[in-house]
């Protein structure tokens, strides 16, 4: 398994950082719009965050003073994929 899979799956394996992943995937946001979705500190936020970006998860942009985030499900895909091959696992469609 590459380093960036390891990565992608860690990041996947926290409740908040799911929870942050539905957020952005529904619209991109900025820190403080995300920090209303939680009851944690926005610098707990911005660690999930940050964790999220290193492992390709999400973009962001800056404008401004503010940071949008957005979902990069892509990356999801390209992991899982190299993971469900190299497993030889084939999903069919019923």
């Amino acid at each position: 398994m590459n380093e960036k899979c390891c990565q992608v799956l860690q990041a996947l394996s926290d409740p908040t950082r799911l929870k942050i992943l539905h957020q952005l995937k529904k619209q991109e946001k900025c820190v403080s719009a995300i920090c209303t979705c939680f009851d944690i500190t926005q610098p707990s936020v911005s660690h999930h965050l940050d964790i999220l970006k290193r492992a390709g998860l999400v973009k962001s942009r800056k404008e401004g003073r503010e940071v949008y985030y957005s979902y990069n499900g892509d990356m999801i895909i390209e992991c899982c994929g190299m993971q469900f091959n190299a497993l030889d696992i084939v999903i069919q469609k019923k």
